[in-house]
């Protein structure tokens, strides 16, 4: 070999060498750029909810999937905590007792029925015609050192009819339920003097009269907006219809910016309706799965889903058996098929 061809082949080696050593560089600079890149923006996964999610999946289902069968939701709080944080700090119990179509006695007996069971929020309002009922039952609770007040949490409404004067309407419902506070104060539904009735809750809240306060049944972003437009406090909750087959899971997602909960009525759909959701072929082969009742799976979902929900019961083993929920959870897929039975269809019209 000459020693012209050594020269050459000398310089084609050097190029190879240094072509490796570029290519181990880049190699190494990027894995170190995409460490630094999963640091910035880490799957965050809680193994104590149904529910995985980041701010980009949020953002890729809202762009993808407009059926309201989206899964992916951060719950503002963790099931086995048994209490949610409101946005103002008070401390809120996500599963409670409704009281809607109880009589005075019966009101009584069922929440002294489900606070000897465990259940620490109980669901009335003026209109409902059954607070007296509530405040003895929950009366009766405290002389019999079962719980403290403020081991107890109340949730009332202003009734429709009084929004011509809401100042009336909470010192009747104090008087009713015989309580120097109420823990949350919501209005009923929409009506024609809903800021004058909201800037009364805000004047209470601020009283201390009301630790909370919050709406029901404004189902849409721009009902939730046009509160908001006056709003000095930002409402703790929004009480709506909510079941398997009307789920509103565009609303929830929106509100959560807001660390607003939304909280269920007619968790099972309501009188009329209850068999409906009982029997839906998902929940049974669930009910089965998990050896839980129907009325059991459909509570957990919706916990699990973030939803603080109030099942009303007259019947001491149905309350028992409603409070039932904490011994279990359900799978990511099971979540996901109950997803998948929303229809967005409501029951009630108001």
């Amino acid at each position: 070999m000459n020693k012209r061809t050594k020269i050459i082949l000398g310089i084609i080696g050097a190029f190879v060498i240094i072509g490796v050593i570029i290519t181990i560089v880049v190699v190494v600079v990027k894995k170190k750029n995409n460490d630094k890149d999963k640091r910035k923006n880490p799957i965050i996964i809680d193994n104590n909810d149904t529910t995985t999610n980041t701010s980009d999946n949020n953002n890729e289902n809202n762009e993808s999937d407009n059926d309201d069968n989206n899964t992916n939701y951060n719950s503002l709080f963790k099931v086995s905590d048994k209490f949610a944080n409101l946005n103002n700090g008070i401390k809120m119990p996500i599963l409670g007792l409704g009281t809607w179509t109880l009589s005075i006695s019966e009101a009584e007996e069922s929440v002294y029925n489900a606070i000897k069971t465990g259940f620490r929020l109980i669901d009335t309002a003026e209109y409902y015609g059954n607070e007296k009922g509530v405040g003895k039952g929950v009366k009766k609770c405290i002389q019999e050192g079962i719980i403290k007040r403020e081991d107890i949490f109340i949730t009332s409404k202003i009734m429709p009819g009084a929004y011509s004067n809401p100042d009336l309407a909470i010192e009747d419902s104090l008087k009713n339920l015989d309580m120097d506070y109420i823990d949350l104060m919501l209005i009923h539904q929409p009506g024609s003097n809903d800021e004058k009735v909201y800037k009364s809750m805000e004047k209470y809240y601020n009283l201390g009269k009301l630790k909370s306060i919050g709406i029901s049944n404004y189902y849409t972003k721009n009902q939730v907006d046009k509160v908001l437009s006056y709003a000095s406090i930002i409402p703790a909750i929004i009480q709506n219809e909510n079941h398997i087959y009307y789920q509103n899971n565009e609303l929830q997602e929106y509100v959560k910016k807001y660390n607003i909960i939304i909280e269920s009525w007619y968790p099972f759909g309501g009188r009329g309706h209850t068999d409906e959701n009982f029997n839906n072929e998902v929940i049974i082969r669930l009910a089965n799965k998990y050896k839980k009742t129907s009325a059991q799976i459909i509570i957990r979902w919706h916990l699990q889903a973030g939803y603080i929900v109030i099942p009303g019961s007259k019947n001491a083993e149905h309350i028992k058996e409603n409070y039932n929920v904490f011994d279990f959870e359900l799978s990511s897929d099971d979540m996901g098929e109950i997803y998948k039975i929303n229809k967005n269809e409501r029951y009630e019209s108001w």
